[in-house]
């Protein structure tokens, strides 16, 4: 009886500290999801203005007009609350944090700059500066016959 007993006490105890560690993790998530939540409202009036505003056709409009006399195809993707552009290597991310909407540029995978922006004021300057990174198309390359 005494092994039956020792066993029996032994899981309870182990029991016991599960629930505590529960308890205490779920405390934590819990207070990692209110955070999550309170970040997302106070982002949200710049999630809204990105999305829909003035600021992000004009860019995309000039990006498109840019890219064509490049001859460079530039996808736009969101993801989730953050605009992508992307033309050849390079990058361009716009994303909403609580000071206001980032722009992040990046060179394969590498992040080159980063920059806070004004949603007031014209996005011409970002998208030529942009553009100018990703540079003319390159000539193809042609082979000699020797």
């Amino acid at each position: 009886m005494g092994f039956l007993d020792n066993l029996e006490n032994t899981l309870k105890s182990n029991e016991a500290r599960e629930e505590r560690a529960d308890t205490a993790s779920g405390r934590r998530n819990q207070k990692l999801a209110e955070a999550e939540r309170s970040r997302a409202r106070s982002i949200q009036p710049l999630v809204d203005e990105l999305k829909k505003g003035k600021f992000t056709a004009d860019l995309l409009n000039e990006v498109t007009r840019i890219a064509h006399g490049l001859r460079t195809k530039v996808y736009i993707t969101w993801i989730g609350t953050t605009l992508r552009l992307e033309a050849r290597q390079h990058r361009l991310e716009l994303m909403p944090t609580p000071d206001g909407i980032v722009a992040t540029t990046f060179v394969d995978a590498s992040a080159t700059g980063s920059q806070t922006i004004d949603l007031k004021k014209s996005s011409k300057p970002l998208a030529e500066k942009w553009m100018q990174a990703v540079g003319p198309r390159p000539e193809p390359k042609i082979l000699e016959a020797e």
